[in-house]
């Protein structure tokens, strides 16, 4: 990867970095100074020890990993595909290769052989590293590399080596860090890729700079309010922006501690949280009502941090939420709630420092208050938003406005007060008959129905309005399957009640679960396949 910077200067190049002279080596540096014997790092495994690293501890094995990857041949520039769900082995190289100026490159666990093999290719990755219950289809879809590494614990924390003359140990990767390059700080090289999930089209690689990941971790612990005293719960895949940017990153900035899981776990949750004295959270409204099925101990979380400000759940887990959007591509949050005021219940929040935002009709207009629009996000490239798609000039060309908005594929509502409410993804709109149908607007409404635990609308294609909606629905623990079949009428009455009639979906499927894509959401294009065409 070259390092060009052809950016133009009112894209930020010719202007003073915000963190000129810093990158995220400087920031370990920093709190292993200042935070030496303060822990930085609990592992929580499912089976296995509790671990636990000071910021000391954590860097020196930081250097040591680094050093073993420059001693196998990784230089500045080149990119490490690290396959790995929730662990101690991501962290530590998550931050190896940036201190000798390597790309990080995240993905996510349950990709599929032709998406690694492009992932590999796009990025042009010279090692890999994964676990040992994906090394076989790793080895077999990523080869041009020059070599494959494995942790000796699966995610779960079950010792399974997964030993072989080819494949490298992870304990291998290890070396004097005095043998370590010099790297000048820079707040513009290019430090990580996450790819983000394709739907009619490849993943795009999301390429951050140092600057991105400085920002991310600078902007999040002040819109969280975060202190070198909180302990913050992080059970998000942290292959991906939210784990990395609204938790890990901004809790170091802040000098306080990472508890990790390995994945959300409803039974786990509590005793871990407890345990640990955990104070902040990153959540989903999936946790929340997986979490309601168990119950709320007494505990130390002063704020959860989730897609809607103050919502019900607050009085279920005695907590405060704030709400907030952001994408992979915009590093942080572009809409937040404020941690230190009344925000509106069920509102996303309002524009945050450092980016401009912008709600536009089809025709390209602002929105008046009330109206719901197109989201779009204006920061500097390589700060407040990433740098660019790897390898795919044209997708970043097609992603920006001729002055630079980023169209963000999002739909909001600009309320009267002020507030910004997230209404719906693009792809989530159907076209019923001519009318613009939120599938959003029509789950508000089931989820009301007593009985439903979970509700996703789509598009069923129909031979004369060209969609309607249809909804899959979980019910409730405790719902018989013989009240299934009032259960959905239930949901239709109320959507009549609730929703213009063309608005009322023309079936319902309930399900035991339903697909899953990154952070738990529903994957509703597996869940259209199959569905014949109405007439």
């Amino acid at each position: 990867m070259s390092d060009d910077r052809s950016l133009s200067a009112d894209q930020g190049f010719g202007t003073i970095h915000p963190f000129a002279g810093r990158d995220l080596n400087w920031l370990l540096d920093e709190r292993a100074a200042t935070r030496s014997d303060h822990p930085f790092l609990v592992w929580e495994p499912f089976v296995g020890e509790r671990q636990v690293w000071t910021y000391a501890s954590f860097r020196a094995r930081v250097l040591r990993v680094a050093a073993g990857l420059h001693a196998r041949g990784v230089v500045a520039g080149e990119a490490v595909l690290v396959h790995l769900d929730n662990s101690p082995e991501l962290e530590l190289l998550w931050f190896a290769c940036a201190r000798i100026g390597a790309i990080v490159v995240t993905t996510n666990t349950r990709s599929s052989a032709d998406e690694l093999s492009y992932f590999a290719d796009n990025c042009r990755a010279v090692a890999v590293i994964t676990q040992p219950e994906l090394i076989g289809l790793v080895r077999g879809s990523v080869t041009n590399v020059r070599w494959h590494a494995v942790t000796d614990h699966t995610v779960d924390g079950e010792t399974a080596s997964a030993r072989s003359d080819d494949v490298v140990q992870f304990a291998a990767i290890d070396a004097d860090p005095a043998t370590l390059p010099k790297l000048d700080a820079d707040p513009w090289r290019r430090g990580s890729v996450q790819y983000t999930s394709g739907t009619t089209s490849r993943p795009k690689g999301v390429l951050w700079t140092h600057g991105n990941a400085l920002w991310g971790a600078r902007t999040s612990a002040v819109h969280e309010g975060l202190t070198a005293a909180d302990v913050h719960l992080a059970m998000m895949p942290s292959f991906h922006t939210n784990a990395r940017t609204y938790s890990i990153l901004p809790t170091m900035w802040a000098g306080g501690t990472v508890v990790l899981m390995p994945r959300f776990s409803a039974s786990r949750f509590w005793d871990i949280a407890v345990r640990n004295k955990c104070t902040w959270a990153s959540m989903l409204p999936f946790f929340c009502k997986a979490l309601l099925q168990h119950p709320v101990p007494a505990h130390h979380f002063r704020m959860f941090g989730m897609s809607a400000n103050e919502p019900p759940f607050d009085q279920k887990f005695n907590v405060r939420s704030i709400g907030w959007w952001g994408m992979t591509e915009t590093i942080s949050h572009g809409i937040v709630g404020d941690a230190l005021q009344r925000n509106r219940s069920m509102t996303t929040g309002r524009p945050a420092s450092g980016y401009e935002i912008r709600i536009i009709d089809e025709h390209g207009l602002p929105v008046a208050p009330g109206e719901t629009g197109h989201l779009e996000c204006r920061g500097v490239r390589g700060i407040q938003m990433f740098l660019e798609y790897l390898g795919n000039p044209q997708a970043t060309a097609d992603s920006f406005t001729a002055d630079g908005w980023f169209k963000t594929g999002d739909r909001v509502r600009f309320d009267t007060d002020g507030y910004i409410t997230f209404a719906d993804r693009d792809k989530d709109m159907l076209k019923v008959g001519g009318e613009n149908v939120a599938a959003s607007e029509i789950e508000r409404v089931v989820i009301q129905v007593d009985g439903v635990y979970e509700a996703a609308v789509v598009a069923q294609k129909h031979r004369m309005l060209d969609e309607v909606p249809v909804v899959f629905v979980i019910p409730a623990s405790g719902v018989d399957p013989s009240a299934h079949s009032d259960l959905q009428q239930r949901i239709i009455a109320l959507c009549r009640e609730k929703l213009a009639d063309f608005k009322v979906p023309r079936a319902v499927y309930v399900v035991a679960q339903m697909p899953r894509s990154t952070l738990e959401k529903v994957h509703k294009a597996e869940l259209r396949k199959g569905l014949p065409e109405l007439s």
